[in-house]
């Protein structure tokens, strides 16, 4: 050999080997290795959350490139099934970026770089379709085109990159990673997060330890953020000084109402009985466009309800009526139906003065005040 090939030949190589250490390295450069194509099937599997082997056994004829996504056909043997899966894409006519706004694996054009890549060698043998990934074997001196090495491993890739993972280095375990991303994004749920494969395996296989994690969290956030709601989301008590105040420029805005709701909440033209309303065909507790199908019994648990210093007498009233009801049902039944509508209307009229309260139990018995309820309020029983 020239000396100016045998310099090419690695360091340490015998001279009678370095023809052939020569000649693998220009093949290596020509076209793929078992190194690429393991760095490749990981971007794969981490782009499509699919198995190992779904994603070793992709041809050209898997894999239909449209305007803005990709479709590609896997196959998972052991199950013997087949499932079309859909992945957005830029398309090959937008610029790509070396550096994105935030980072994504585009699966489309990881599939394109490998065909690209890989056709002149399946051309040069007569290779159709052209498989995803092909890799040129050297058997000296012949160069004859091979799948990827199942001797090529996970494992060996890592520690030929110096790199390290806790635990066992097993490239199963991207796929577990990508059902883990699924559970986050689907909040825990199974049928959505098992959409390639049954429920019983993901059962089996996948659904502990973090999984199991995002489900359990998802599940107290969810119950944490219903009674946060209920708990926050109550009436707006306005004072005196308030009440006043709704005539002045800005304060509609500030409430969120109208110029016309604000004159409506002024006259009592939207008395709902105990408080008055925002606008009391948007109730929460019922469809849009119905008028209120629960007040006054859960106007004190409503985001929709004002309460003015003239809702007093019925506020005490509505009091009055929750302690006879306390009386009729069980501990657990009247707090899980009234727990939250006492502690409103108790605070509501802690707000007020004693002088206040004393007005307001005046004009009860003089009969000048009076709380209208459903007979439905009047026949709750303890079941």
């Amino acid at each position: 050999m020239p000396p100016s090939l045998r310099e090419l030949a690695p360091a340490g190589t015998r001279p009678v080997a370095a023809k052939a250490a020569v000649v693998r390295g220009l093949v290596r450069q020509l076209f793929l290795h078992n190194s690429d194509l393991q760095a490749y099937r990981i971007l794969l599997m981490a782009a499509t959350g699919r198995a190992p082997e779904e994603v070793a056994a992709l041809t050209e004829h898997d894999i239909e490139f449209g305007s803005s996504s990709v479709t590609i056909d896997f196959r998972k043997g052991r199950a013997r099934a087949r499932m079309r899966q859909a992945f957005s894409t830029p398309g090959p006519e937008s610029p790509s970026l070396l550096h994105p706004a935030r980072p994504r694996l585009d699966a489309g054009e990881i599939c394109r770089r490998l065909l690209e890549l890989n056709r002149p060698l399946a051309e040069r043998f007569g290779i159709s379709p052209v498989p995803l990934f092909l890799r040129a074997a050297m058997f000296w001196p012949q160069v004859t085109p091979a799948r990827l090495d199942r001797t090529s491993t996970f494992a060996g890739w890592l520690r030929e990159r110096g790199l390290s993972v806790d635990g066992q280095p097993d490239i199963r375990r991207l796929r577990k990673s990508s059902k883990v991303e699924k559970a986050i994004a689907f909040k825990g749920r199974a049928s959505d997060i098992a959409d390639d494969h049954s429920v019983q395996t993901f059962h089996r296989h996948y659904a502990h330890g973090t999984t199991l994690k995002v489900i359990a969290g998802s599940v107290i956030t969810a119950a944490q953020t219903r009674w946060l709601d209920k708990a926050v989301a109550g009436p707006v008590v306005l004072g005196e000084e308030a009440e006043q105040s709704l005539g002045q420029p800005g304060s509609a805005a500030a409430l969120g109402l109208s110029e016309e709701a604000v004159e409506q909440l002024r006259t009592g033209q939207l008395d709902m009985g105990v408080s008055s309303c925002r606008d009391p065909f948007a109730s929460p507790y019922g469809r849009a466009g119905q008028l209120c199908p629960v007040a006054p019994t859960r106007c004190l648990e409503c985001r929709n309800a004002f309460v003015l210093p003239s809702n007093l007498p019925q506020l005490l009233l509505f009091a009055d009526h929750l302690e006879r009801l306390q009386l009729r049902l069980s501990p657990q039944l009247f707090h899980a139906l009234w727990g939250q509508s006492r502690v409103n209307v108790t605070e509501t009229i802690k707000a007020r003065t004693d002088a206040e309260i004393a007005q307001a139990r005046r004009q009860i018995a003089e009969g000048k005040a009076a709380l209208a309820l459903p007979l439905s309020a009047h026949v709750e029983f303890d079941a």
